[in-house]
């Protein structure tokens, strides 16, 4: 009997000891599993908060390549995480194949060419994505389908809708609201690219420089012009839940132009991650290019912002192989725009 309670307690006390293990051993596992979900928790933190860079690459000004290696589209560097490939026109015609002849798309090498180019620059940046820029005339042929086609065969991730209408037909209400003719043309081409590329497929869209003024607070914002106010009606419109990024075309709106000020006007209507633009080379020769210290101030204003970003236009134009008389090398900007806006990988070099 003594052994036989011995042999009990020491059996209770060989559980007490394991039990005190298991505790232990439970305990740092939580902590291990806590410290686990907290640093996933800070990466996706750091995935939401990322700050966009898009640049445009100006197809009639790339270098002709004989593979993917040697074109400049696959070697732009990580810190642009948005390359839109500039311009497809409107009414493209693509029927499949790879066949970019008649689609607006300048590059000096064939579509498959291209597709790998995307692939590379995709492969050597995980984080980058591609979108394929429409603009330019002839919008009433608009061809949603043969976009999307172009889009899936390259391997790119959307579309960037650049609208210009020559006569936006805005008019100013008597209480004060603005109304355009271009509203149902936007809306209708934002539809479209919709029905054909849903998400995850990007849509992003420059507008122009001055079109949130001309309500409210910023009724009498200048330069006055047609396109004043005629992106309002737009992000104000159901059609602004498909779009996924706005970037501001801050330039060629001469020396009164303020592109903070339209920043916080296109604040004001879009809630969406917004993208203050610079251009390397202005078109409109009065339009001031800008300094360093004008692209540290304005990156800063887009930096305040939760979702503020940069946008480029454009790499490849104004360089001293390209030649640009009113403008900054694109190289330099590209720099400076990705110091000003403290993200990653700056040091790398545009080619």
């Amino acid at each position: 009997m003594a052994r036989y309670k011995n042999h009990v307690a020491d059996g209770h006390q060989g559980h007490g000891r394991t039990r005190r293990l298991l505790t232990r051993h439970a305990g740092w596992l939580l902590a291990c599993l806590s410290a686990v979900l907290l640093l996933a928790g800070a990466d996706n933190a750091r995935a939401k908060e990322r700050r966009h860079f898009l640049a445009y690459h100006a197809s009639w000004y790339e270098t002709p390549a004989a593979t993917a290696e040697a074109t400049t589209l696959a070697g732009i560097p990580g810190f642009m995480d948005i390359v839109a490939l500039a311009f497809a026109r409107p009414d493209a015609v693509y029927a499949g194949d790879l066949d970019i002849s008649r689609t607006g798309l300048q590059y000096p090498y064939p579509g498959p060419l291209l597709r790998d180019a995307i692939r590379l620059l995709k492969k050597r940046n995980p984080g980058t994505r591609v979108v394929i820029s429409v603009g330019g005339k002839n919008w009433h042929r608009f061809d949603e389908h043969a976009l999307a086609r172009l889009v899936r065969d390259l391997g790119a991730d959307g579309i960037d809708l650049d609208f210009e209408p020559e006569d936006p037909a805005c008019t100013t209400l008597p209480a004060g609201k603005i109304v355009c003719g271009s509203y149902a043309l936007w809306t209708d081409y934002i539809e479209r690219i919709r029905a054909v590329l849903p998400r995850p497929f990007l849509l992003t869209v420059p507008v122009w420089s001055v079109g949130a003024y001309g309500e409210g607070a910023f009724a009498e914002d200048q330069p006055r012009s047609p396109w004043t106010g005629s992106m309002l009606g737009v992000l104000r419109s159901s059609a602004a839940r498909h779009i996924d990024i706005v970037s501001i075309m801050g330039y060629d709106a001469g020396p009164r132009y303020d592109p903070e000020r339209a920043f916080a006007a296109y604040r004001s209507v879009w809630s969406g991650p917004l993208l203050l633009g610079i251009a390397s080379q202005p078109v409109d020769p009065s339009s001031p290019v800008p300094t360093a210290k004008d692209v540290a101030r304005l990156m800063a204003t887009a930096r305040r912002d939760a979702k503020g970003g940069a946008m480029l236009y454009a790499l490849r134009v104004c360089s001293p192989e390209t030649g640009c008389q009113h403008g900054t090398d694109y190289r330099a900007l590209a720099r400076d725009m990705c110091l000003a806006m403290r993200l990653d990988g700056c040091d790398r070099q545009v080619p």
